[in-house]
């Protein structure tokens, strides 16, 4: 069976430049970063020239630059250590954050009694920036706004610019989870005044276990892990210097190929878009997922016009790797949040949502074999719902 690979929004296939320079790594640069000897200095020398590397591309100083885990991690740190350690008494965010930035806000309301206020979105999926400027103006306890660029199910992007300077214009904190968008974009801390963001290498082809976390020198967060005094401080522990090298190499070749690697999937994006509309009636697309702008080009989601928790394990069967987003897969299962702010309540009941997601890897072979595949899932379903109300 021809195996087809589209769920690049969950994790990417490493780049064989990447294995390359993490084996190279690994058989080289072994020592202790933190030993003073040569084997050491030469492993410290390579994380400070990746860190350099990702500054160059955010446009911020080096030591701004903390090598973590991944996005997970450096969202964690960011937004406990802001309570912790920055005073931070009111966050401010969006049901449709990443659980691992809902689930630590929701843990710094339970054990420290943060003040919580969540800005619901439209139906598209999208933020009222006037609505975050009334909250920011509403209260004089000191603020965390944490929204994330692009969202990992519907692709939906928000104008991080114009969020960072709502914040400072109100004396708030902006972090935002720029995972998805991170090494996909040209992003210009310098230009943007958020404080604070994260990011996985493995979303751009780089190694899992790896991510960094941009933290604004002027900030004074500290680390959550103790320990040493590896990165600044502000993470303890023996540097992943393998990873290290590899996130390196992935950046070095997104960037390179950024111009060539999204005008590739945006025509995959459109392409799957014009295949799917013709050839499944009634589909539907969720958030802006299925827009030009404010959209993610690596990620389309799905709206299919009838009922089946099963459809991600026969496209499996079927060889073809999708996503059902968070939605439900059981009858145990309930719907992500996401899919609850965007979907309406016949939608939940009668229609299914299906996250298809690209690389620069993905071909019009790939996305042909998955239209004909889920063609052949559809015509098992009597398609009675193309009148649902979207909401």
């Amino acid at each position: 069976m021809n195996k087809i690979y589209l769920d690049n929004a969950a994790t990417t296939p490493l780049s064989e430049e990447v294995i390359d320079a993490m084996v190279d790594t690994m058989k080289v640069n072994f020592g202790n970063p933190s030993s003073t000897h040569s084997f050491g200095q030469e492993a410290k020398i390579l994380i400070e020239n990746v860190r350099r590397q990702v500054a160059d591309y955010l446009h911020v100083t080096p030591a701004e630059i903390i090598f973590t885990s991944c996005g997970t991690e450096s969202n964690n740190m960011i937004i406990k250590s802001s309570v912790e350690h920055l005073g931070i008494e009111r966050i401010i965010s969006s049901p449709m954050e990443h659980k691992c930035v809902s689930e630590s806000i929701l843990d710094m309301k339970n054990r420290k009694g943060v003040e919580v206020s969540y800005i619901r979105p439209n139906e598209k999926g999208d933020i009222d920036l006037a609505k975050l400027e009334e909250l920011l103006k509403s209260s004089d306890k000191k603020t965390l706004v944490s929204l994330m660029h692009a969202n990992n199910e519907i692709g939906n992007i928000v104008d991080i610019k114009k969020i960072a300077q709502l914040c400072k214009e109100n004396n708030a904190l902006f972090h935002s989870d720029t995972v998805q968008t991170m090494a996909h974009m040209n992003l210009d801390f310098s230009d943007i005044p958020v404080d604070f963001a994260s990011c996985s290498a493995h979303k751009f082809h780089g190694p899992k276990g790896i991510g960094f976390a941009f933290i604004r020198k002027s900030s004074g967060l500290k680390g959550i892990i103790t320990g040493g005094p590896q990165e600044r401080s502000l993470r303890a522990g023996t540097e992943n210097v393998a990873g290290i090298a590899g996130l390196g190499k992935a950046l070095e070749l997104s960037l390179n190929n950024m111009e060539a690697y999204t005008e590739h999937m945006q025509s995959i994006k459109q392409y799957t878009i014009d295949q799917i509309s013709a050839e499944i009636p009634g589909i539907k697309f969720n958030g802006r997922s299925s827009e030009a702008d404010n959209s993610l080009y690596t990620v389309v989601s799905l709206l299919l016009p009838y009922k089946n928790p099963l459809i991600g394990l026969q496209l499996d069967m079927k060889g073809i790797a999708v996503s059902q987003g968070s939605a439900c897969s059981s009858g145990a299962s309930k719907p992500s949040m996401v899919m609850m702010m965007v979907l309406s309540e016949d939608e939940m009941d009668n229609c299914t949502p299906l996250r298809v997601s690209f690389s620069h890897m993905t071909t019009k072979d790939d996305i042909d074999a998955f239209v004909t595949a889920l063609k052949e899932i559809s015509k098992d379903f009597v398609i009675e719902n193309t009148n649902v109300e979207h909401r």
